[in-house]
């Protein structure tokens, strides 16, 4: 009788831990949620919050606030994101932030892929090979060949144009001059006005100035083609097979949070981010919805942390 008990007592308990993930993410969220995006308006991961918002409030029942706190290559929200002592701080902002940035800002005064995890991955985008026509540079062969004193422009030391030109470099084994700008577009602009030869830069800048004739798009960075530039091959067709630069925007969260919230914030992203509305602005920007599980998230960060390490040791790299 007694042993009887005690094995309906430990089942009771064994229900009971089961239930209480799942009812402690129904209490989620018990007030407004801040979504703290690391650039500036405008930019997708920002675009991206904003059109996902109202869905948002309307599954927590709660305010969705969006805030943009910039700099440092988004290093300054995720610091605040991580230092956040409730469970309604999010960040917005590119997988750079943990795939990157631990590479080239070593004296943080906090660990970056520590204090934080990927809660799901919003979209990827890519960058696209684009050279200024009257550099004659009409296929990537030609580009390959380009003598060491030749320039590319990025959008920055440290973003994504510059590490996916670092990568194409060393597998291609092309030598150039790297010109770091404030950004995509006046790196774009440079391209254009013939100040540099050449830049990898995101999709979603280059694509008027390709279709207006000003830039001649080469290539593109990740494994798939771009929907708005589908004649132009990827890196990996133009005879680099496993060639793979492809960036993703990204939800993350304080390495505490529960799992049992981050399951549910992320079945509530990827709900909204499958609204036709939604796919079809996304798509206008180059930007392709993935609404990856919290575990497929984390999976490929460890995975892009390596790659990107090795081509930030290769070239040196380092901001701090």
């Amino acid at each position: 009788m007694k042993a009887t008990t005690q094995l309906l007592r430990l089942s009771a308990l064994a229900m009971a831990l089961a239930i209480a993930p799942s009812a402690f993410a129904q209490a989620w969220p018990a007030k407004p949620v801040r979504l703290v995006a690391a650039f500036p308006p405008g930019t997708p991961g920002d675009v991206i919050a904003r059109l996902i918002q109202p869905a948002l409030q309307a599954a927590w029942n709660q305010p969705v606030v969006i805030e943009n706190k910039t700099g440092a290559g988004g290093n300054l929200a995720a610091g605040e994101v991580a230092q956040a002592k409730d469970e309604h701080t999010l960040l917005v902002g590119p997988d750079t932030i943990l795939t990157i940035n631990p590479h080239l800002y070593k004296k943080l005064s906090f660990n970056l892929r520590a204090s934080l995890k990927p809660v799901t991955y919003f979209a990827s985008f890519n960058q696209t090979l684009v050279c200024n026509p009257a550099a004659e540079i009409t296929s990537f062969g030609k580009f390959v060949q380009l003598p060491s004193t030749r320039l590319y422009a990025s959008g920055g030391a440290g973003t994504p144009s510059h590490m996916a030109m670092e990568m194409l470099l060393a597998t291609t084994g092309t030598k150039l001059t790297h010109v770091p700008y404030k950004g995509p577009g006046p790196a774009a602009q440079d391209v254009m006005g013939r100040h540099v030869d050449c830049g990898f830069i995101v999709s979603s800048i280059v694509l008027p100035h390709v279709q207006s004739g000003r830039l001649r798009a080469i290539a593109v960075s990740g494994k798939d083609r771009s929907g708005l530039l589908p004649d132009v091959p990827t890196v990996a067709e133009s005879g680099h097979a496993g060639f793979d630069a492809t960036f993703f925007e990204t939800l993350m969260a304080p390495a505490s949070l529960p799992i049992a919230i981050v399951e549910k914030i992320q079945r509530d992203v990827r709900t909204a981010l499958q609204a036709p509305g939604v796919k079809a602005r996304l798509a206008e920007m180059d930007l392709r919805v993935e609404g990856f599980s919290s575990q497929e998230a984390q999976l490929r960060s460890k995975e892009d942390f390596a790659k990107w390490g090795t081509v930030a040791q290769r070239a040196q790299l380092q901001l701090d």
